[in-house]
Protein backbone atom coordinates (compact mmCIF):
# COMPACT_ATOMS: atom_id res chain seq x y z
CA UNK A 1 0.00 0.00 0.00
CA UNK A 2 1.40 3.34 -0.83
CA UNK A 3 1.62 6.37 1.15
CA UNK A 4 -2.07 8.88 1.16
CA UNK A 5 -1.20 12.37 1.34
CA UNK A 6 -4.28 14.78 2.87
CA UNK A 7 -4.49 18.18 3.28
CA UNK A 8 -5.99 20.11 5.78
CA UNK A 9 -6.19 23.67 4.99
CA UNK A 10 -7.11 26.39 7.63
CA UNK A 11 -8.13 28.56 5.28
CA UNK A 12 -9.13 31.55 7.55
CA UNK A 13 -8.33 30.63 10.97
CA UNK A 14 -8.01 34.14 12.50
CA UNK A 15 -6.09 34.02 15.48
CA UNK A 16 -6.54 36.70 18.97
CA UNK A 17 -3.17 37.86 18.11
CA UNK A 18 -4.98 39.47 15.03
CA UNK A 19 -8.96 40.48 16.22
CA UNK A 20 -8.68 40.23 19.53
CA UNK A 21 -5.92 41.75 21.90
CA UNK A 22 -5.39 39.88 25.48
CA UNK A 23 -3.79 42.30 27.92
CA UNK A 24 -4.52 39.84 31.11
CA UNK A 25 -1.87 38.50 32.89
CA UNK A 26 -3.89 35.10 32.47
CA UNK A 27 -3.07 34.93 29.09
CA UNK A 28 0.40 35.09 26.93
CA UNK A 29 0.24 35.45 22.81
CA UNK A 30 2.72 34.97 20.53
CA UNK A 31 2.08 37.40 17.62
CA UNK A 32 5.53 37.78 16.53
CA UNK A 33 6.23 34.02 16.54
CA UNK A 34 6.11 31.05 13.58
CA UNK A 35 4.37 27.82 15.42
CA UNK A 36 5.44 24.61 14.04
CA UNK A 37 3.47 21.53 15.04
CA UNK A 38 4.05 18.14 14.62
CA UNK A 39 1.05 15.19 15.52
CA UNK A 40 -0.83 11.68 15.52
CA UNK A 41 -4.03 12.23 14.68
CA UNK A 42 -6.91 9.77 14.18
CA UNK A 43 -10.72 11.01 13.81
CA UNK A 44 -14.09 9.73 12.22
CA UNK A 45 -17.89 10.01 11.88
CA UNK A 46 -20.01 6.64 13.02
CA UNK A 47 -23.32 6.41 13.07
CA UNK A 48 -25.69 4.01 14.76
CA UNK A 49 -29.31 2.86 14.23
CA UNK A 50 -31.07 1.61 17.39
CA UNK A 51 -34.30 -0.19 17.38
CA UNK A 52 -36.49 1.15 20.87
CA UNK A 53 -38.99 -1.49 20.73
CA UNK A 54 -36.03 -4.58 19.90
CA UNK A 55 -32.87 -2.81 21.38
CA UNK A 56 -31.39 -3.95 18.61
CA UNK A 57 -28.46 -1.63 16.89
CA UNK A 58 -26.93 -1.74 13.77
CA UNK A 59 -23.75 0.14 14.28
CA UNK A 60 -22.13 1.80 10.91
CA UNK A 61 -18.69 1.86 11.65
CA UNK A 62 -15.02 3.87 9.58
CA UNK A 63 -12.41 1.65 8.71
CA UNK A 64 -10.27 3.99 10.49
CA UNK A 65 -6.69 5.73 9.76
CA UNK A 66 -4.12 6.96 11.22
CA UNK A 67 -2.36 10.42 10.31
CA UNK A 68 0.54 12.01 10.48
CA UNK A 69 0.54 15.66 10.81
CA UNK A 70 2.93 18.62 10.44
CA UNK A 71 1.38 22.49 10.71
CA UNK A 72 2.58 25.65 11.15
CA UNK A 73 1.05 29.17 11.81
CA UNK A 74 1.33 32.72 11.92
CA UNK A 75 -0.67 34.53 12.85
CA UNK A 76 -3.70 34.74 10.57
CA UNK A 77 -2.63 31.79 8.59
CA UNK A 78 -2.25 28.50 9.24
CA UNK A 79 -1.76 25.59 6.80
CA UNK A 80 -1.83 21.32 8.22
CA UNK A 81 -0.63 19.11 5.74
CA UNK A 82 -1.60 14.90 7.15
CA UNK A 83 -0.20 11.81 5.60
CA UNK A 84 -1.55 7.81 6.41
CA UNK A 85 1.85 5.54 6.78
CA UNK A 86 1.94 2.29 5.88
CA UNK A 87 3.85 1.44 9.07
CA UNK A 88 0.87 2.23 11.32
CA UNK A 89 -0.60 -0.89 12.61
CA UNK A 90 -4.77 0.35 11.47
CA UNK A 91 -3.51 1.52 8.29
CA UNK A 92 -2.76 -2.00 7.05
CA UNK A 93 -6.22 -3.31 6.37
CA UNK A 94 -7.94 -0.53 5.35
CA UNK A 95 -5.86 0.68 1.54
CA UNK A 96 -10.18 1.44 0.12
CA UNK A 97 -10.79 3.58 2.64
CA UNK A 98 -11.19 7.50 2.48
CA UNK A 99 -11.01 10.19 4.44
CA UNK A 100 -10.88 14.03 3.97
CA UNK A 101 -11.14 16.40 6.47
CA UNK A 102 -10.91 20.06 6.72
CA UNK A 103 -11.69 22.18 10.37
CA UNK A 104 -10.92 25.62 10.70
CA UNK A 105 -10.87 28.56 13.29
CA UNK A 106 -12.07 31.95 13.26
CA UNK A 107 -11.92 34.51 16.65
CA UNK A 108 -14.14 37.82 15.88
CA UNK A 109 -13.67 39.48 20.20
CA UNK A 110 -15.35 36.91 22.17
CA UNK A 111 -16.52 34.79 19.42
CA UNK A 112 -15.44 31.30 18.48
CA UNK A 113 -16.83 30.46 14.69
CA UNK A 114 -15.51 26.94 13.66
CA UNK A 115 -16.39 24.99 10.34
CA UNK A 116 -16.19 21.18 9.75
CA UNK A 117 -15.83 18.99 6.66
CA UNK A 118 -15.82 15.29 6.49
CA UNK A 119 -15.48 12.49 3.53
CA UNK A 120 -15.78 9.26 4.51
CA UNK A 121 -15.57 5.40 2.48
CA UNK A 122 -15.37 2.62 3.42
CA UNK A 123 -17.22 0.97 6.95
CA UNK A 124 -17.84 -1.96 8.67
CA UNK A 125 -22.00 -2.88 9.51
CA UNK A 126 -22.24 -4.21 12.66
CA UNK A 127 -25.36 -5.92 14.47
CA UNK A 128 -25.61 -8.56 17.33
CA UNK A 129 -24.69 -11.53 14.99
CA UNK A 130 -22.72 -9.94 12.16
CA UNK A 131 -19.94 -7.74 11.21
CA UNK A 132 -19.21 -7.11 7.33
CA UNK A 133 -17.26 -4.49 4.98
CA UNK A 134 -19.19 -2.18 3.17
CA UNK A 135 -16.52 -0.67 0.82
CA UNK A 136 -19.48 1.20 -1.28
CA UNK A 137 -20.52 3.17 1.53
CA UNK A 138 -20.38 7.06 1.44
CA UNK A 139 -20.67 9.58 3.86
CA UNK A 140 -20.25 13.53 3.68
CA UNK A 141 -20.83 16.01 6.57
CA UNK A 142 -20.25 19.80 6.76
CA UNK A 143 -21.27 22.19 9.41
CA UNK A 144 -20.00 24.06 12.19
CA UNK A 145 -20.69 25.99 15.20
CA UNK A 146 -20.52 29.22 16.65
CA UNK A 147 -19.93 29.81 19.91
CA UNK A 148 -19.56 32.85 22.89
CA UNK A 149 -16.78 32.97 25.36
CA UNK A 150 -17.58 34.71 28.12
CA UNK A 151 -14.22 34.84 30.26
CA UNK A 152 -11.50 36.62 28.20
CA UNK A 153 -9.31 35.28 31.02
CA UNK A 154 -10.00 31.54 29.43
CA UNK A 155 -7.56 30.56 26.37
CA UNK A 156 -9.33 28.16 24.37
CA UNK A 157 -6.46 28.60 21.53
CA UNK A 158 -3.91 27.53 24.74
CA UNK A 159 -5.81 23.72 24.13
CA UNK A 160 -6.51 23.68 20.64
CA UNK A 161 -3.24 25.67 18.35
CA UNK A 162 -1.04 26.72 21.35
CA UNK A 163 -0.66 29.61 19.88
CA UNK A 164 -1.43 31.49 23.13
CA UNK A 165 -0.26 30.47 26.94
CA UNK A 166 -2.55 29.83 29.34
CA UNK A 167 -0.88 31.04 32.60
CA UNK A 168 -3.37 31.02 35.23
CA UNK A 169 -6.40 28.80 35.69
CA UNK A 170 -9.42 29.91 34.75
CA UNK A 171 -12.99 28.90 33.00
CA UNK A 172 -15.59 30.25 31.20
CA UNK A 173 -19.45 29.53 30.34
CA UNK A 174 -19.27 28.78 26.62
CA UNK A 175 -23.13 28.56 25.45
CA UNK A 176 -22.96 26.83 21.67
CA UNK A 177 -24.90 27.09 18.46
CA UNK A 178 -24.19 24.11 16.19
CA UNK A 179 -25.30 22.78 12.39
CA UNK A 180 -24.66 20.01 10.47
CA UNK A 181 -25.75 18.63 6.96
CA UNK A 182 -25.33 15.22 6.50
CA UNK A 183 -25.14 12.99 3.41
CA UNK A 184 -25.39 9.04 3.81
CA UNK A 185 -25.18 7.27 0.35
CA UNK A 186 -25.11 3.26 0.16
CA UNK A 187 -25.01 1.42 -3.11
CA UNK A 188 -24.19 -2.26 -2.71
CA UNK A 189 -25.60 -4.94 -5.09
CA UNK A 190 -27.15 -7.37 -1.62
CA UNK A 191 -27.86 -4.99 0.72
CA UNK A 192 -29.14 -2.22 -1.67
CA UNK A 193 -28.77 1.77 -2.86
CA UNK A 194 -29.88 4.39 0.05
CA UNK A 195 -29.91 8.06 -0.39
CA UNK A 196 -30.30 9.96 2.62
CA UNK A 197 -30.00 13.95 3.63
CA UNK A 198 -30.01 15.49 7.25
CA UNK A 199 -29.90 18.60 8.61
CA UNK A 200 -29.93 19.16 12.18
CA UNK A 201 -29.20 22.42 14.20
CA UNK A 202 -29.12 22.43 18.37
CA UNK A 203 -28.33 24.91 20.73
CA UNK A 204 -27.17 24.90 24.28
CA UNK A 205 -24.98 25.62 27.28
CA UNK A 206 -21.04 24.72 27.97
CA UNK A 207 -18.65 25.18 30.64
CA UNK A 208 -14.65 25.13 29.94
CA UNK A 209 -11.56 24.98 32.96
CA UNK A 210 -8.14 24.99 32.24
CA UNK A 211 -6.64 24.07 34.69
CA UNK A 212 -2.84 25.16 35.29
CA UNK A 213 0.04 22.94 37.51
CA UNK A 214 3.58 24.76 38.30
CA UNK A 215 2.45 27.09 35.57
CA UNK A 216 3.62 25.20 32.27
CA UNK A 217 0.97 22.11 32.72
CA UNK A 218 -2.08 22.19 31.70
CA UNK A 219 -4.99 19.78 31.87
CA UNK A 220 -8.79 21.08 30.29
CA UNK A 221 -12.17 19.79 30.56
CA UNK A 222 -15.37 20.55 29.21
CA UNK A 223 -19.01 19.44 28.05
CA UNK A 224 -22.02 21.76 25.94
CA UNK A 225 -25.19 19.87 26.03
CA UNK A 226 -27.82 21.44 23.62
CA UNK A 227 -31.62 20.39 22.05
CA UNK A 228 -32.57 20.95 18.92
CA UNK A 229 -33.96 19.31 15.76
CA UNK A 230 -33.44 17.02 12.58
CA UNK A 231 -34.83 17.11 9.21
CA UNK A 232 -34.33 14.37 7.49
CA UNK A 233 -34.97 13.28 3.51
CA UNK A 234 -34.89 9.61 3.18
CA UNK A 235 -36.52 8.18 -0.07
CA UNK A 236 -38.34 10.85 -0.69
CA UNK A 237 -40.01 11.26 2.33
CA UNK A 238 -39.03 14.33 5.00
CA UNK A 239 -39.37 14.00 8.61
CA UNK A 240 -38.80 16.28 11.52
CA UNK A 241 -37.65 14.78 14.92
CA UNK A 242 -35.80 15.90 17.97
CA UNK A 243 -32.23 16.17 18.45
CA UNK A 244 -29.79 16.35 21.39
CA UNK A 245 -26.13 17.04 21.36
CA UNK A 246 -23.30 16.41 23.77
CA UNK A 247 -19.91 17.35 23.10
CA UNK A 248 -17.55 16.36 25.87
CA UNK A 249 -13.46 17.62 25.60
CA UNK A 250 -10.30 16.83 27.72
CA UNK A 251 -6.83 18.00 27.25
CA UNK A 252 -3.54 17.80 28.87
CA UNK A 253 0.38 18.92 28.38
CA UNK A 254 3.28 21.43 28.59
CA UNK A 255 3.61 24.66 27.37
CA UNK A 256 6.30 27.29 27.81
CA UNK A 257 7.59 30.32 25.44
CA UNK A 258 9.29 27.91 22.96
CA UNK A 259 8.03 24.44 23.21
CA UNK A 260 5.10 22.61 23.90
CA UNK A 261 3.30 18.86 23.65
CA UNK A 262 0.26 17.42 24.99
CA UNK A 263 -2.58 15.38 23.77
CA UNK A 264 -6.46 16.54 23.00
CA UNK A 265 -9.67 14.46 22.99
CA UNK A 266 -13.21 15.56 21.87
CA UNK A 267 -16.34 13.68 21.15
CA UNK A 268 -19.50 14.76 19.79
CA UNK A 269 -22.87 13.07 19.94
CA UNK A 270 -25.63 13.82 17.84
CA UNK A 271 -29.04 11.99 19.00
CA UNK A 272 -32.10 11.97 16.90
CA UNK A 273 -35.67 9.92 17.43
CA UNK A 274 -37.89 9.38 14.36
CA UNK A 275 -41.61 8.44 14.28
CA UNK A 276 -40.71 5.17 13.94
CA UNK A 277 -39.01 4.35 16.81
CA UNK A 278 -35.46 4.51 15.86
CA UNK A 279 -32.92 6.42 17.99
CA UNK A 280 -29.97 7.43 15.13
CA UNK A 281 -26.59 8.31 17.06
CA UNK A 282 -24.15 10.39 14.82
CA UNK A 283 -20.84 10.62 16.56
CA UNK A 284 -17.24 12.78 15.88
CA UNK A 285 -14.60 11.25 17.42
CA UNK A 286 -10.99 12.97 17.34
CA UNK A 287 -7.55 11.67 19.68
CA UNK A 288 -4.32 13.78 18.66
CA UNK A 289 -1.11 13.59 20.68
CA UNK A 290 1.41 16.66 19.53
CA UNK A 291 4.58 18.28 20.02
CA UNK A 292 6.00 21.72 18.58
CA UNK A 293 8.20 24.40 18.60
CA UNK A 294 7.94 28.45 18.36
CA UNK A 295 10.53 30.16 16.20
CA UNK A 296 10.74 34.36 15.77
CA UNK A 297 8.66 35.50 12.97
CA UNK A 298 11.06 36.77 9.67
CA UNK A 299 10.74 40.45 10.39
CA UNK A 300 9.55 41.58 7.06
CA UNK A 301 6.00 38.87 8.08
CA UNK A 302 6.34 41.31 11.82
CA UNK A 303 5.66 44.75 10.25
CA UNK A 304 3.24 43.81 7.34
CA UNK A 305 1.00 42.09 10.18
CA UNK A 306 1.26 45.14 12.07
CA UNK A 307 0.41 47.38 8.74
CA UNK A 308 -2.57 44.82 8.02
CA UNK A 309 -3.67 45.51 11.73
CA UNK A 310 -3.54 49.71 12.01
CA UNK A 311 -5.32 49.95 8.49
CA UNK A 312 -7.84 47.84 9.97
CA UNK A 313 -7.70 49.71 13.07
CA UNK A 314 -6.87 45.86 15.37
CA UNK A 315 -3.98 47.66 16.63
Amino acid sequence: MGIKTILYFLMLCLLCGTLYSQDSSYIQTFPDKLTFRAALQTTSNSFTLTDKQTKEKTEFIPNDKSYLGLSVQFRSIGLDIGYAPNFLAENKDNEDSKLVTLNFRMFFDHVMQTVDFYKQKGFFIRTKDITLPIEDLKTTKIGGSTSYIFNEDFSFRAIGFQNEWQKKSAGSFIPRLSYYFTKFKLEDPLIGNLTEHSFNMAVGPGYYYNWIFDENYIVSAGSTGGLGFDITNSGGKTTMNGLAQLIFRLSGGYNSASFFSGININTQLLSSTSLDNFVMDDSISFLELYIGYRFDAPKKWIEKAKEINRKFGWD
